[in-house]
């Protein structure tokens, strides 16, 4: 599995934590966040991770921002990607189950690194159920 993981300042330190639990799993990353605490702008992180999404490179996709809303808005203006702003482990799981969502937003301001990495672990082993659920998934894109 590939994984690709962005963040800006306020996601450094989770992303370490969650890069070290991927790469336990035997796991891929492709690191486009900042490795520094220093101010930085979040769609220049998102965006590449959002790229590889869309392009396949990757099977999936992790951002990580203080609140997640603006990585979030960011990777979902990328055709063919669901970014999910999720919170808890359930609601990771509903949004792998349900939505399909191949790009997983975290935000560090609002969960542990704990909660964090039980959120990746529940992204990456959750699958999605289709049936009833393709159908709405289908009518996401705009075009």
């Amino acid at each position: 599995m590939k994984i690709a993981i962005g963040n800006d300042h306020a996601g450094t330190e989770y992303k370490f934590a969650i890069v070290a639990y991927l790469e336990s799993k035997g796991i891929t990353v492709t690191n486009y966040g900042t490795d520094s605490e220093a101010s930085v702008d979040y769609p220049d992180f998102v965006h590449p991770v959002a790229n590889d999404v869309e392009s396949e490179a990757v099977d999936l996709g992790i951002i990580i921002c203080g609140s997640g809303n603006g990585a979030s808005m960011t990777a979902n203006k990328h055709q063919d990607v669901r970014c999910a702003l999720c919170w808890t482990v359930e609601i990771t799981k509903l949004a792998r189950q349900h939505n399909n969502a191949n790009i997983l937003s975290i935000p560090a301001r609002y969960v542990s690194q704990t909660q964090a990495v039980d959120m990746v672990d529940a992204f990456l082993n959750t699958v999605f159920e289709a049936g009833r659920h393709q159908t709405r998934v289908e009518k996401i894109p705009a075009n």
